[in-house]
């Protein structure tokens, strides 16, 4: 049986912490952030989590 491969995208994008949780991204942050009011850009550099119901999934993409 061959292995499971891992979805590279997903590796670069998710990582997971310590207690299990798996850390994520923010959209909406590469540019042109001179739209956006300071609370908005202020939330978004603010660490994030993906949702319970998401996290299997995320796992078995990660480790494949």
């Amino acid at each position: 049986m061959p292995k499971m491969k891992s979805v590279k995208g997903a590796v670069k994008r998710f990582k997971v912490k310590k207690n299990g949780s798996i850390k994520r991204g923010t959209a909406f942050r590469s540019h042109i952030l001179t739209k956006q009011d300071a609370t908005t850009r202020r939330k978004q550099n603010t660490p994030k989590v993906v949702a319970k119901v998401d996290e299997k999934a995320i796992k078995k993409m990660i480790v494949g």
